[in-house]
């Protein structure tokens, strides 16, 4: 007998836990990053879909910690590890991240999709999670979907083919 999938799903500035047979997906990844932190063995990932990559810069009184690189990751491997995954065994993949529209100016506030990626990778390096698959940059949106049970992630591009990593 077959399990049914339900697919747990993740909006912007938010980040959620699937355990198989469930995959977690997230759509609107233009500069945004997602990030799948898994442990096969135990067949569970959390998922976050990173607006920006620094809280610090924030002016709002009341921060949604989901939507920043340095705080969301650190929320995603606390609610991992609550569900039983075990630190020695995660790793993570990576898609997003894009520059969505061509500026001509040098200024490095508006490469949000770049600095998020650094930022993301950054905070899984902190936390010593190998990163074993991305698919970043460019200036097309992005759809992912990850199946904890194989460790694939389904990647959808806008005006592109899907692929997997």
């Amino acid at each position: 007998m077959t399990q049914i999938k339900k697919v747990v799903k993740v909006g912007i500035a938010d980040l959620n836990i699937a355990k198989s047979p469930d995959v977690i997906r997230t759509s609107g990844l233009g500069s945004c990053v997602g990030v799948v932190v898994y442990d096969l063995n135990e067949q569970i990932a959390g998922m976050s879909h990173i607006m920006l990559p620094d809280s610090q810069l924030t002016k709002q009184t009341s921060m949604n910690a989901y939507k920043y690189a340095d705080t969301a990751i650190d929320v995603l491997i606390e609610k991992l590890l609550a569900q039983h995954a075990r630190k020695l065994f995660l790793k993570a993949k990576i898609a997003g991240g894009a520059q969505m529209f061509q500026m001509n100016s040098t200024s490095d506030v508006m490469r949000i999709g770049p600095r998020n990626v650094d930022a993301v990778m950054e905070r899984l390096k902190r936390h010593q999670i190998p990163i074993v698959a991305s698919d970043v940059g460019g200036s097309n949106g992005r759809t992912i979907e990850f199946d904890p049970s194989t460790g694939e992630l389904h990647i959808r591009t806008v005006s592109k083919d899907e692929k997997i990593i």
